[in-house]
């Protein structure tokens, strides 16, 4: 799946051959974006494949070779035979392969139902994608954007895969909605996912109320430690405001030191935590983790490819435990500090 797919609105709505892009000269203004780094047109259709020994209806997908492998990981996917590389040639899913009982080699006939009336073509199987995951193996087809051309009797394609850095998707899909014609729309990865991308909303929601609870126990934590040290310390406060400190100087003085003490546990957990996400942006490192942990990643279809993204907002999230800290602070320590009596406070041993 491409970072961002641009198609026919009535494309996304029923995704048939007939709602293809009308003109494809757009891709010159979209490669005015310096934040685009490459676009492949894609030509998909239903067609059923033909072996002498089964048949299966399935999705294909028509690609130009050459522009398509700077922004799919499908070469990379390929366990056995080659990439596609001119018209007249075909790939297949392992599992698609075994159903229909065809080897690297052997040509499979390909039914389609062109906008002019049905078309067929003979194509040669010269190579599988052996994903690891089941959806993906068992429907994947790809042949030559000319071959699809043939098939569908569409000119140009269904719609454009653009290729942009990671986490930048849905501010540039913005961006190239602004040059699309009315007819044609922009979609970033997370509204390609649809309904999965609405569960981990939803979970992110939900992950709220957990990560204020964490805050609050933070928080209570350097307040314990702020309260035993109020203990430890009474003596000297006590002689601190026999002086002439007052208390309310001296429970200012604990709020001061508890939103410290926070602020470097802050501090030190943001460089911590940030380093930590720039390692799992950087490297895949989450992404072989979470396939071989939960077999769901792969019955959605997911890639092994699994990234953090960096944002400067979490920072901000992390300040709740700073304002937690002032907050218990005020109510258990300082209170203390303040109701403290000099001669009650050096007595104590």
């Amino acid at each position: 799946m491409a970072p961002i797919i641009v198609s026919d609105q009535k494309y996304v709505e029923d995704p048939d051959p007939e709602n293809y892009i009308k003109d494809l000269t757009i891709i010159d203004k979209l490669e005015q974006i310096s934040t685009i780094k490459s676009i492949s047109p894609r030509l998909e259709l239903p067609a059923l494949l033909r072996s002498p020994y089964n048949s299966q209806i399935s999705f294909i997908r028509g690609i130009d070779p050459t522009l398509e492998s700077k922004i799919s990981i499908t070469p990379d996917k390929i366990g056995e035979g080659r990439m596609l590389e001119k018209p007249g040639e075909l790939i297949l899913g392992i599992k698609l392969a075994q159903e229909l009982d065809v080897r690297i080699g052997e040509r499979l006939a390909v039914d389609a139902s062109a906008l002019d009336g049905p078309q067929a073509l003979g194509l040669q199987v010269v190579g599988f994608i052996d994903s690891k995951q089941p959806a993906v193996d068992k429907s994947f087809v790809l042949i030559h954007i000319d071959d699809a051309k043939l098939l569908s009797g569409v000119p140009t394609a269904t719609s454009l895969a653009i290729d942009v850095a990671k986490g930048k998707e849905k501010h540039i899909a913005k961006q190239i909605n602004k040059i699309l014609p009315t007819t044609l729309t922009a979609r970033d990865l997370r509204t390609l996912l649809g309904p999965i991308n609405n569960e981990l909303e939803a979970n992110r929601i939900q992950m709220i109320p957990i990560l204020a609870i964490f805050a609050i126990f933070a928080a209570m934590a350097v307040t314990s430690t702020l309260v035993v040290s109020v203990l430890e310390r009474q003596r000297e406060f006590g002689m601190v405001a026999a002086i002439g400190l007052a208390p309310k100087k001296l429970s200012e003085m604990v709020i001061i030191e508890s939103i410290l003490i926070t602020f470097l546990g802050w501090l030190l957990g943001l460089v911590l935590g940030y380093g930590l996400v720039w390692i799992f942006a950087t490297w895949n490192i989450l992404g072989p983790l979470f396939i071989s942990a939960s077999e769901a990643f792969a019955s959605f279809g997911l890639g092994d490819e699994i990234y953090t993204s960096i944002r400067p907002i979490y920072a901000l999230y992390a300040t709740a435990t700073i304002i937690f800290a002032a907050i218990f602070a005020i109510l258990i320590p300082a209170r203390r500090v303040a109701k403290l009596k000099p001669a009650d406070a050096m007595r104590d041993s």
